[in-house]
């Protein structure tokens, strides 16, 4: 199936490694050219140059208000066009309710929800007929997850600005569309398991309450965000997708 991504132009913000970097691999290998983001410079380069010729690499932190207007730009000045973004940034601090500092949840607030804010409506004003923004989400949509209560109040609020956004722009046809991913095996993932006192006996305890009995290769996450992003998906927005082996038992 030809998704139509040949020589389209995207944003992939924290691409640098988990769930953004698996969604800009997969954008490339269909033929996208993609600008990679990270806060580390030489990460963001040496991680553009390992996808090849269409991609590079550009170090902003999304808490940053000028970072919006710096990625259009290198898309058009590198590639010539900018068609959509994909917001990914990594999950904020782990923690109860009685962990978390004002610090960690203004911190957050300002990476996970107002820097995708501005990203998104930065891109809105950019975009034309066949745009598309994606959003990286999380489970926690849907459900609350224990010991992530920083991410359990932030991500709900920022799929609902998602399904906003998608009523307003869709009449430019501009779509807008978010990844709900559980347990994919990245770093992140792994950093959580270990927090735990047995780490594999806490891998095993997920692993049984998904249907598929296994954590998501991060690829197959990639391919999910690919097609979402790809004209093939050209009817598709405002939708929340779980990349989650059946791990959300609702429907």
């Amino acid at each position: 199936m030809d998704l139509g991504l040949k020589d389209r132009v995207y944003v992939v913000t924290g691409a640098t490694r988990g769930l953004g970097y698996a969604a800009a691999r997969e954008l490339v290998a269909d033929g996208a050219k993609v600008v990679v983001t990270g806060r580390d410079e030489k990460r963001a380069a040496d991680v553009a140059a390992g996808l090849g010729p269409n991609a590079v690499g550009a170090a902003v932190d999304n808490a940053d208000p000028s970072a919006p207007e710096r990625l259009i730009a290198v898309a058009r000045e590198r590639f010539g066009a900018f068609d959509g973004i994909l917001v990914s940034v990594g999950g904020p601090a782990a923690g109860f309710v009685a962990d978390n500092t004002d610090e960690q949840w203004q911190s957050a607030f300002e990476s996970v929800f107002l820097g995708a804010v501005r990203l998104a409506r930065t891109a809105a004003a950019e975009l034309e007929d066949g745009g598309v923004i994606g959003f990286v989400l999380s489970a926690s949509v849907y459900e609350p997850i224990p010991g992530l209560t920083i991410s359990n109040g932030l991500r709900p609020g920022l799929a609902g600005f998602a399904k906003s956004l998608a009523d307003e722009l869709g009449p430019r046809g501009i779509r807008v569309v978010g990844l709900l991913p559980s347990r994919i095996d990245t770093d992140r993932a792994r950093e959580l398991d270990a927090m735990s006192a047995d780490p594999e006996a806490t891998r095993a305890e997920h692993e049984s309450r998904i249907p598929l009995r296994r954590y998501g290769a991060p690829e197959e996450f990639g391919r999910v965000a690919a097609f979402l992003l790809s004209p093939a998906a050209s009817y598709l927005t405002g939708v929340m997708v779980p990349v989650d082996g059946g791990m959300r038992h609702g429907f």
